[in-house]
């Protein structure tokens, strides 16, 4: 089992690609938008639940005995990037829903293949892997947070906390609370440990099966969303070239060894697009323009990932202890 998840893990950005063009073949030869739709939030529940798994709840002690590098973690992607994404946010159009589909994804940092990621191009993934725990329920605490602060009333007036609570309830503290009962489960019995190594294998093909139910939902669509989606393209690129320094720059000031400098650098420059997906598809009105609008950063991501694996490593050797 672990080599065939290690073979899906170093072949994500193939399969993910290959995923987007099958759902928008098969949006325009058979259109079926409401039948995608309609699979999205049980395969979100399902991507959510088996990427959790993943995430070594039981760390969330060891991470905080790192304390320097968790401190730049923190400081990194809850302070520097909301700044960062703050001031980009003004060349965004007036638009209170595009603003909001942008800052829901830039605002909250990768919790699953970022390690994959960061492990390839010579960052600390092993501190970073036992770091996501903190990273995720930091950023659900504070998200909303900063969507009062830079949208103002206008998230008021998208977030309306009735189905935000419910999307957030049963697509992300659901699934987390299972995956954590599975590792419990898996930590003392053999059969949890069979049954959480097979279950391993699936996040890849669970978020490639995602990313081709939302292409087809909202391809038949995009017509609606174009408009939007080639706005925040040139805002995603800045981004993408702006965070991984950000990151870089705080884990010099605290001074980090250059793999944890460079963990870093991969979480600022890493959202969690798929993560916060069922949260804008409980904003009303929300298909097609946000779901375009976060998938439009995944591929924007992606693409950036084959060039944060080949730069990232040269990031200096010259930050001491």
């Amino acid at each position: 089992m672990q080599r065939v998840r290690d073979l899906l893990e170093t072949r994500q950005v193939p399969i993910y690609f290959n995923s987007v063009v099958a759902g928008a073949v098969f949006a325009l030869i058979a259109p079926a938008t409401m039948v995608f739709e309609a699979t999205i939030n049980p395969a979100l529940a399902f991507m959510l639940f088996v990427t959790f798994l993943q995430v070594p709840l039981a760390d969330l002690g060891r991470a905080l005995t790192r304390w320097r590098f968790t401190s730049a973690l923190l400081a990194a992607n809850f302070v520097a990037i909301p700044l960062l994404v703050a001031v980009l946010a003004q060349l965004l159009p007036v638009d209170p829903l595009i603003r909001l589909g942008v800052l829901l994804v830039l605002l909250t940092p990768c919790i699953d293949y970022v390690v994959t990621f960061a492990h390839l191009g010579r960052a600390d993934a092993k501190l970073l892997l036992a770091a996501t725990p903190t990273l995720l329920l930091l950023q659900m605490a504070l998200l909303p947070v900063y969507l009062r602060l830079i949208l103002g009333d206008a998230a008021a007036e998208l977030v309306r906390a009735g189905p935000f609570i419910h999307a957030f309830l049963w697509l992300i503290v659901i699934p987390l609370v299972f995956a954590g009962l599975v590792q419990l489960w898996a930590a003392r019995v053999s059969l949890g440990a069979r049954v959480s190594s097979i279950l391993g294998v699936l996040p890849v093909p669970a978020t490639a099966f995602v990313l081709f139910a939302v292409v087809a939902a909202v391809v038949p669509q995009l017509g609606q969303a174009l408009d939007a989606v080639l706005f925040v393209v040139p805002f995603y690129v800045a981004f993408a070239v702006l965070a991984p320094f950000t990151g870089w720059a705080v884990a010099r000031a605290f001074r980090l060894k250059a793999e944890e400098g460079r963990a870093v650098a991969f979480s600022t420059a890493t959202r969690n697009s798929l993560v916060v997906l069922p949260l804008a598809l409980a904003v009303p009105g929300a298909l097609p323009v946000l779901p375009a609008i976060i998938v439009t950063q995944t591929l924007v991501e992606l693409i950036s990932e084959l060039f944060y694996i080949r730069t990232i490593p040269r990031l200096g050797r010259a930050v001491a202890a």
